[in-house]
């Protein structure tokens, strides 16, 4: 076997991050050998097919491939709605049916516990599917380009097309080439209507594009926030400049084709990356943010603020860490990455009181105003670098100890520092809530090898149609 060889394969399971594993014999000239399972990912296969696929990489133990031609689908394949799946690198797994997606995504948390973790008898709880599929999400983030990704049909045809202006979506891998898309359905109808009245609009007074080769243009990204709760919606552009005449038309506009929306957002960023975040805001009309709700708690969103993607889902998922937090009113809990206290506020009624923690300034600033939104007088928030150390901010508050911990952190897991702190406070119990079980199975061997014992875990989906999964696992002191 050699790269770019060409190899029919039988797809037997599914890997992480949406690969199909193949196994193929290496021996010379047919005869076995001690590599005849020699394992081959293939990007986009799943079980029940049968491929031909191309050697993109060899490694010792494995090969990737890709593939050329489907020569038998898997019963649980189907056809995708949107018409970019397979060039935009959103929606990765439309063409596998829902149900063979949650399957796998539960079947996927198991190997990783069992496997990298070392667990065994390992209990897991069905995992958790999405109410909705389609239009789950609140927010949408559109990118600007002077470089639209062509298709090889568009390639072909003589005629020049013009290909200087892109709002959509990137291209996976491509930093400087978008997709330009009239619909997606991720998040609502009136999100494609704002993208195809903002492409229009812009383009056709050739508005400039920003580009990190001579850092000059205006137009930046277009972000599409809308409450599932309430009736607010947001539009928020990112400029590289002010240009409040070109603005105020462009409200205008939107306002008049689309009057519910409920706030408009000109973030103005001098940024030579390319990051969807202003080193200021103005606002142009309405109050400057949306509110939504999660069990029955108003938060207020801005226009940087964080919020769960997949609201109405979110709520199950903050359910299951309240359901393994087995509250009874009179715990002191600590909420760790509180973000913009959503799981803290949650979970306010059913705890004697709780402190979320947290690294990044905003966040505590938006916990706070959510905080006095809902009159929540037991929660209380903090801000402390959780890659360094927290406890001074327990020790200079007096904090009491608490008796479960929370922990929410980001896709890359927690510090060891952090873990040291949360066994030094030897909580009861720890709820920990992950968007990636391979690091979250890291930290909680750690906790495991300090005296605590891994009681059960559970996935949730909260992002149909990717491989992305969340799981909830509980963990008790011996």
């Amino acid at each position: 076997m050699k790269k770019n060889d060409i190899l029919e394969l039988s797809i037997t399971k599914y890997a992480f991050e949406g690969k199909g594993i193949a196994r193929v014999a290496r021996g010379i000239n047919n005869q076995p050998s001690a590599e005849d399972n020699f394992v081959v990912f293939v990007n986009g296969a799943y079980p029940g097919d049968i491929v031909k696929a191309q050697i993109r990489k060899i490694k010792k133990n494995y090969a990737d491939a890709k593939i050329v031609e489907i020569l038998s689908a898997s019963p649980e394949r189907t056809t995708p709605r949107c018409k970019y799946f397979g060039t935009c690198g959103g929606c990765k797994q439309q063409d596998l049916d829902y149900f063979s997606q949650i399957k796998y995504k539960e079947l996927q948390v198991k190997e990783i516990f069992e496997k990298l973790g070392g667990f065994e008898n390992l209990n897991i709880e069905p995992i958790l599917s999405s109410e909705k599929i389609f239009f789950y999400r609140n927010k949408m983030e559109f990118s600007f380009a002077d470089k639209r990704w062509l298709s090889l049909e568009e390639i072909s045809i003589k005629d020049a097309i013009q290909n200087n202006f892109a709002v959509g979506l990137h291209i996976p891998g491509l930093y400087d080439k978008v997709l330009d898309i009239d619909e997606c359905f991720l998040q609502s109808e009136i999100s494609n209507g704002i993208l195809n009245l903002t492409r229009e609009f812009f383009k056709s007074r050739n508005t400039t594009i920003y580009t990190t080769k001579t850092h000059t243009g205006y137009l930046r990204n277009l972000i599409v926030r809308q409450s599932a709760h309430t009736n607010d919606l947001m539009v928020n552009l990112v400029t590289s400049s002010d240009e409040p005449e070109l603005i105020d038309e462009y409200s205008k506009k939107l306002l008049n084709n689309f009057p519910q929306i409920t706030t408009i957002i000109n973030n103005i960023s001098a940024k030579k990356a390319l990051i969807a975040l202003g080193d200021y805001e103005k606002i142009i009309y309405g109050p400057g943010f949306i509110i939504d709700k999660i069990g029955g708690y108003k938060f207020r969103i801005s226009a940087n603020s964080f919020f769960q993607t997949n609201t109405i889902h979110a709520e199950q998922l903050y359910n299951v860490a309240l359901e393994y937090a087995g509250l009874t009113g009179e715990e002191i809990v600590y909420d760790l990455y509180s973000g913009a206290g959503t799981i803290s506020l949650f979970l306010s009624k059913y705890a004697k009181s709780v402190y979320g923690i947290e690294v990044v300034d905003s966040a505590v600033e938006d916990a706070e105003v959510n905080k006095r939104l809902n009159k929540t007088e037991n929660v209380f928030f903090y801000k402390a670098d959780l890659y360094k150390t927290f406890l001074p901010i327990v020790t200079e508050n007096n904090l009491p100890n608490p008796e479960v911990v929370i922990l929410d952190p980001p896709r890359g897991g927690m510090h060891l520092n952090t873990v040291t702190d949360v066994i030094t406070l030897s909580p009861k119990k720890i709820v920990y809530v992950s968007c990636n079980p391979t690091t979250q199975v890291r930290d909680i061997k750690l906790f495991v090898q300090s005296g605590y014992k891994l009681v059960k875990i559970r996935p949730v989906d909260m992002f149909p149609h990717t491989y992305h999964i969340e799981n909830v696992a509980l963990l008790t002191k011996e």
